[in-house]
């Protein structure tokens, strides 16, 4: 019987993608744009001419960047003059380069990587306590009866996490206790997985700090990751009470008549994996003082992240070790044996590797164009595509690349970090915000990543015994409704900078 073909991982994506755009190099004339950068209040042309650094400056070279963002630190990177693209000599890119690129790449976004291990670090210490557990089911006892707000407190809960540190697989630990716990309360299998895996997403589709997509998308489009951050707040306050009473409506509707379970419906009379509750476990868990304050450290780390990122102009070095303090200071208060902390640190730091490599390599693809001069070329040719079109209609258009790009590329770093460079520059051309090309880039992965097969949709459904069939009935309404959310949000976002 002939094997089924299979999506290449990310990874082999974006080698894919290396090797192709080396090819590029030797078919696509080599150029580049003039480029100004700001270096203690001063401009200078990438031509060696020095001008003067103010706002009459970038108006006369029609850069739309206000003067405050290049002195701020908004701005980080050079940034592409329109109008002054000239050709260079080729330069090649052959089996040689196309090696080197992912090591380059991954010594090049070092600061990034290591950021993502520490945080893979201080998750598994965090999760090594308990603390999350017990106080999921400390709540859950709490809600008996009150299943509905359970839904609103939980479902918030996690949406919370996937904007903020990018939850994702940390969400599967709860399925064996939010899934009896809904299943008594009258409600079917799909329930918790819009609960846990649609929250963990609708944060991620918005993620207003998550370091895994916005802060990698931002620093690969040379802005501040902090721009935008309220009109991202107001994103995730919106379409978290969309998915909370798109979740409690169907809920209600399945308690009050179980055949209306789309569960019931397709795949039948399905058994639940995980135990039912019964009469005894109606013992009250106890969450006690120590897990309390470890859950208060868990956000206070996370919110002292922020507050530093917003007020104290921190960037990845203070940001990292505010994640490496806190697993330290996890670890003192559980009084975790130094050998097994170590062991768990290592082992967080060994889950993420793949994700921080993947960073690097996705950065090769960068290298190769700049060395083979011919990523100028791709903005160029790009700016004369849409050089009539307006930045309503480019960054609606943007977020359609983006939700065909992750059904195969599911991994938001590596996304960020292949994409940014390109569209972060045209941006600048076009005429829109930075921000809105990062809103863009989360508003396409977190819609498609409900359906996206290299995502963690398929294990979530495995985990409960509902089908791909059920879900999709599930939640292609929601879907749409968020398309609509999201391309106003993209729009108004244009129309209020211009």
């Amino acid at each position: 019987m002939a094997s089924k073909s299979k999506i290449p991982t990310p990874i082999t994506v974006i080698v894919i993608v290396i090797i192709v755009a080396a090819i590029a190099t030797w078919l696509l004339p080599a150029g580049e744009y003039y480029k100004l950068s700001y270096n203690d209040n001063t401009f200078t042309i990438s031509n060696g001419k020095t001008v003067p650094c103010t706002q009459h400056t970038l108006d006369s070279l029609h850069i739309r960047i206000k003067l405050e963002k290049f002195k701020n630190g908004d701005i980080r990177k050079p940034v592409a003059i329109p109008g002054t693209y000239h050709q260079l000599k080729k330069n090649r890119q052959g089996p040689l380069n196309v090696s080197q690129a992912p090591i380059k790449g991954i010594y090049d976004t070092v600061d990034i990587i290591f950021f993502i291990l520490i945080i893979g670090g201080f998750i598994t210490i965090f999760n090594q306590t308990g603390a999350m557990e017990k106080g999921m089911a400390y709540l859950s006892h709490l809600m008996k009866g009150k299943e509905a707000w359970l839904i609103v407190i939980v479902t918030f809960f996690f949406t919370f996490c996937g904007s903020t540190e990018g939850m994702a697989e940390e969400g599967l630990v709860f399925y064996p206790i939010l899934v009896p716990l809904f299943l008594a309360a009258g409600y079917d299998l799909l329930v918790p997985v819009a609960v846990i895996f649609a929250g963990c997403n609708i944060g991620n589709l918005t993620s207003f700090s998550n370091p895994f997509s916005t802060i990698i998308a931002s620093n690969a489009a040379g802005i501040n990751w902090a721009d935008g951050f309220y009109e991202r707040i107001l994103a995730f306050l919106v379409t978290s009470g969309l998915l909370i009473w798109y979740i409690v409506r169907y809920a209600q509707k399945v308690k009050k008549d179980p055949t209306k379970s789309l569960v019931y419906k397709i795949d039948g009379n399905v058994q639940s994996p995980f135990p039912v509750i019964s009469k005894t476990d109606e013992e009250k868990p106890k969450l006690g003082r120590k897990n309390a304050f470890l859950l208060i450290l868990f956000f206070g780390t996370i919110f002292t992240m922020i507050g530093g990122v917003l007020f104290y102009d921190w960037w990845l070095l203070e940001m990292t070790t505010v994640f490496l303090v806190s697993s330290v200071l996890i670890a003192f208060i559980v009084r975790m044996p130094e050998k097994v902390f170590i062991e768990s640190f290592v082992k967080g730091v060994q889950s993420l590797v793949s994700v921080a490599l993947l960073v690097g390599v996705a950065r090769g693809v960068t290298i190769v164009l700049n060395d083979g001069h011919i990523t100028d070329t791709i903005l160029y040719y790009a700016a004369n595509a849409v050089g009539t079109m307006s930045p309503v209609i480019f960054i609606v258009a943007l977020l359609g690349l983006y939700l065909f790009l992750t059904l195969f590329i599911s991994s938001s770093s590596g996304m960020a970090v292949l994409t940014m460079p390109v569209f972060g520059a045209l941006s600048v051309i076009v005429g829109v915000p930075g921000k809105e090309i990062v809103n863009a880039y989360n508003f396409g992965m977190g819609i498609m990543y409900f359906l996206a097969p290299t995502g963690l949709i398929l294990p979530s459904l495995m985990m409960v015994n509902v089908s791909i069939k059920a879900w999709l009935r599930f939640v292609y309404p929601l879907m749409i409704m968020l398309t609509i959310i999201c391309v106003a949000f993209l729009i108004v976002g244009v129309l209020w900078n211009k």
